[in-house]
């Protein structure tokens, strides 16, 4: 029988590390698996200027102290990706990459999600050759070219402005006439030298060599093709939920995420779900903190009723 938890938590971003840190408090047994890297899109992150208590701060350094305080309080942490979860009776089964299996009385899952692909020809051929999804780990190399953006929610918008420190031109391809980001960060935006916009327009195609060399982008009202010389393209459509091990046992909304009630509480006794991988209206650092708060607090609520 595999080593028994109190609590598993899957994932280490905000919302996965402050379960750990409330369950941990709360004297129960916990492990938080970590795929990559904590911190999950937090870490990626260059600035926070919305966290509360921080006029700005980086998402890296956020991820540090939020890993720190869990490991301090006794969270243990395993670096391997879960590929599926299992209920057998009333103990849960986390099966792994490594073919190692663990158990847990509770389960809060907290994987987040994974960058959009835009499905266009050339994005899968020159992924690592020019395009990105991730301006923070990339956008150095990019010192003195010209790139472009697709998307126009707040991550395209931020990572734009991100981008401007190295690029000598960032183009914003996005397929409407207005931004759907936060009002501040478009006028930032807006008012950057370095940013230009190709507005009611879609990507079709990404073509170059060995590298990425241009854009091929499509007017959505007239259709006319046209092609913007580019050395790189930084795809943000927005992001897909991370929920392969468990669609098998949580129910799940249209959009791909996990139905949960206000406690956090999925389809399935014991299984939490908290952060972006919820069914929510808003998908923000704090917002995954609170989730996981009230996760660990159920999760704790749930183990003293069945030890009863």
């Amino acid at each position: 029988m595999p080593k028994l938890y109190d609590v598993a938590v899957i994932g280490s971003g905000p919302a996965g590390m402050t379960a750990g840190i409330y369950a941990s408090r709360a004297l129960l047994k916990t492990v938080i698996f970590e795929k990559n890297t904590y911190g999950g899109l937090m870490a990626l992150t260059d600035k926070l200027e919305n966290w509360p208590g921080e006029k700005s701060i980086a998402g890296y350094e956020l991820a540090e102290k939020m890993h720190a305080q869990a490991a301090e309080l006794g969270s243990e942490f395993i670096s391997d990706e879960v590929l599926k979860i299992e209920k057998n009776g009333n103990v849960f089964v986390i099966k792994t990459s490594s073919k190692v299996d663990f158990s847990a009385k509770t389960v809060i899952y907290a994987a987040g999600s994974l960058p959009r692909k835009a499905g266009i020809p050339g994005e899968k051929e020159f992924t690592g050759n020019g395009v990105s999804y991730c301006a923070v780990c990339d956008g150095a190399f990019y010192r003195g070219l010209k790139v472009a953006v697709l998307g126009g929610g707040d991550s395209a918008l931020k990572e734009a402005l991100y981008l401007t420190k190295f690029a000598e031109k960032v183009t914003i391809v996005h397929r409407r006439e207005e931004f759907r980001a936060e009002k501040i960060t478009q006028n930032e935006v807006r008012s950057n030298p370095k940013i230009d916009f190709v507005l009611n327009s879609v990507a079709e195609k990404i073509e170059g060599k060995d590298f990425v060399e241009k854009l091929i982008v499509k007017n959505v009202k007239t259709g006319e093709l046209s092609e913007l010389a580019v050395d790189g393209v930084f795809i943000f459509l927005g992001y897909v939920p991370e929920t392969k091990p468990v669609e098998n046992i949580v129910k799940l909304a249209e959009s791909g995420h996990i139905l949960t009630d206000s406690e956090c509480r999925t389809s399935t006794e014991g299984l939490f779900a908290a952060g972006d991988i919820r069914e929510k209206l808003v998908r923000q650092v704090s917002t995954a903190v609170g989730d996981g708060a009230i996760a660990a607090v159920a999760a704790e609520h749930y183990i003293s009723k069945q030890n009863q």
